[in-house]
């Protein structure tokens, strides 16, 4: 019903910069959350940056390098990542919190299907 696809990963050497972009697609009713976690390696999924309401999180390894920003009128949300760490590296996932139109009053989470980020020298 819904689908989220992302773009924007790649391969990138450390202090470079990336832009990810998900737009969400389908039977939306209402989006009341999105945002972008990443999981590396052995690690758990974290949240990196995401907009809950009126409110904007960033997770405290990413501020002041990373800026989220979003365009209501098509869905989407971006992450412009400015000078990338070796420890940046992950898949980076899009998730948000919807309502549909046959299920306006009930909101479920939808994920991307993940893009890569390397940030090797």
């Amino acid at each position: 019903q819904v689908q989220l696809v992302e773009s924007g990963g790649g391969l990138v050497q450390p202090g470079g910069s990336l832009r990810l972009s998900c737009a969400a697609s389908g039977s939306i009713f209402s989006i009341n959350a999105m945002g972008w976690y990443r999981q590396a390696p052995g690690k758990q999924r974290e949240l990196v940056a995401g907009f809950t309401g009126g409110v904007t999180n960033y997770a405290d390894s990413v501020k002041g390098r990373f800026t989220i920003s979003r365009d209501n009128a098509k869905n989407t949300v971006y992450l412009q990542m400015n000078s990338l760490k070796p420890e940046d590296t992950a898949v980076y996932y899009c998730n948000a919190r919807v309502a549909t139109i046959l299920q306006p009053r009930t909101k479920y989470d939808y994920w991307g299907q993940g893009t890569q980020v390397t940030v090797s020298s």
